[in-house]
């Protein structure tokens, strides 16, 4: 038995998962009810995780390679692992926007892991939304339109990934893109999604932006309708796993200076991802 304790978090996605160090040698039924908690809630929270970066490398492989960011530079001696910083008196996080990772790669990743290293008192939440309800929830008129629509996803340059942030370097690298299926067929579940991406995706394949943008915007505003979301408050500690390949996700920036105590304190991750396949 894995002895785990999974607590739903909201109706749409999100559960924490309890009586686990994931430091730890884990066994195989243990490896299995988290992997059945991942696919089954899409996002899965493990509070008070006390994890080196090498034990935090060693969950992350049990579940595939890890995925180097092309543009962002890892952590010394670590460059598998990217730090998250956002300094005081920065008024984004990293990932402030409505997003999946990588999605401008051939082959985006399979998840990511993000385990809070130092957290401000309040704020500084992250939401995620479920791209399988987003899908269910559209007419079967647009269904069948979506269907064998393909869609650009561009990284854009390698300077945004530091621009914003003192305490992120990129690298010297090329702007690179990739062509996806709007619907997606998740390759564990079987399940389908809506496959959109707020940050990367710049136009439908064969398509100019301009023609693209109203049935884009129309897409992005209902992949994030509330009721396909859930909000989670980070404490130091919490590792966060969530299916890259049918969520998106958002960090928000909630830094107003009228809350000094808020505004003023750092927020620092550690994050993984794991290497994914071509979406079909």
């Amino acid at each position: 038995m894995s002895g785990i304790d999974v607590r739903p978090i909201s109706g749409a996605l999100g559960a924490e998962v309890h009586g686990v160090q994931l430091g730890d040698p884990l066994d195989n039924a243990t490896m299995d009810a988290i992997h059945r908690a991942f696919l089954d809630h899409l996002v899965v929270f493990f509070p008070e995780q006390r994890l080196t970066p090498d034990q935090h490398k060693n969950f992350a492989r049990r579940f595939g390679p890890i995925y180097i960011h092309p543009m962002v530079e890892g952590m010394e001696g670590h460059p598998e692992i990217i730090r998250v910083v956002r300094e005081p008196g920065e008024r984004t996080n990293w990932g402030s926007k409505w997003h999946m990772d990588g999605g401008f790669a051939e082959k985006p990743p399979l998840g990511t892991m993000l385990h809070a290293q130092q957290i401000p008192p309040y704020g500084s939440d992250t939401m995620w939304t479920n791209l399988y309800l987003a899908y269910d929830a559209l007419s079967d008129g647009l269904k069948r339109t979506l269907e064998g629509l393909k869609a650009v996803h561009a990284s854009g340059a390698a300077a945004r990934y530091e621009s914003k942030y003192k305490g992120m370097k990129s690298k010297a690298a090329e702007a690179s893109q990739a062509i996806h299926p709007v619907i997606r067929t998740h390759p564990e579940t079987g399940r389908k999604c809506l496959f959109v991406n707020n940050d990367f995706m710049v136009r439908f394949d064969g398509m100019t932006e301009e023609e693209s943008r109203p049935l884009m915007h129309y897409l992005f505003e209902h992949s994030i309708r509330p009721e396909f979301t859930c909000r989670f408050r980070w404490k130091a500690g919490t590792l966060a796993f969530w299916d890259n390949r049918c969520t998106q996700h958002n960090a928000i920036s909630d830094y107003f200076p009228s809350r000094p105590e808020l505004f003023d304190s750092p927020r620092i991750m550690h994050r993984i991802t794991v290497e994914g396949d071509r979406p079909v």
